[in-house]
């Protein structure tokens, strides 16, 4: 598990992330996202439930598409207490078709094309390419964070286990 935006790779070559570098135990950042259908999300629609942020650089990539099949499986077995968001930058049209291909009706996607705030919100930014790195946030209903896993090496997929069992130690 990744606690640090910092020392992060693409194919073993450094990778220039920047923005706030999140800490369990404090509260999740405010943001402003679009649905898929293009309206706004915000951090308020989550109010009362366990968030899980699943932030990918592109749907249409393999490991990115892996990543979100994943939780998409995982989310059709959680609590209705729980909610899985993925973020990319992606556009929503990008989005809305990679559901419908791959039968994500599981999990929320958003997307931080518009306002690009959610980035540097998260110290997900990756500013030479303009998408998001690779991470996942866990939150409890209170809005504060309870895991955090920075993924090192943007190539590669999270670790799974540990994100299930903190949902599941909050519902």
């Amino acid at each position: 598990m990744g606690t640090t935006n910092q020392n992060m790779t693409i194919h073993g070559d450094p990778l220039e992330v920047t923005g706030t570098c999140l800490q369990v135990g404090g509260k999740m950042p405010t943001f402003t996202l679009s649905g898929a259908d293009l309206k706004d999300i915000s951090s308020t629609s989550f109010s009362g439930k366990v968030l899980v942020i699943s932030v990918v650089p592109s749907l249409d990539t393999p490991t990115c598409d892996l990543q979100t099949k994943r939780f998409n499986k995982e989310a059709s077995t959680l609590s209705d207490d729980v909610v899985v968001l993925t973020v990319s930058r992606d556009l929503p049209f990008a989005q809305k078709r990679w559901c419908g291909a791959n039968d994500a009706a599981s999990i929320t996607v958003a997307s931080d094309y518009k306002y690009r705030t959610f980035g540097q919100a998260f110290g997900v930014d990756v500013p030479g390419v303009g998408l998001l790195a690779r991470a996942v946030f866990v939150v409890d209903t209170t809005g504060t964070i309870q895991y955090i896993d920075y993924v090192s090496e943007l190539t590669a997929e999270p670790e799974y286990a540990p994100v299930l069992e903190t949902v599941k130690g909050l519902v």
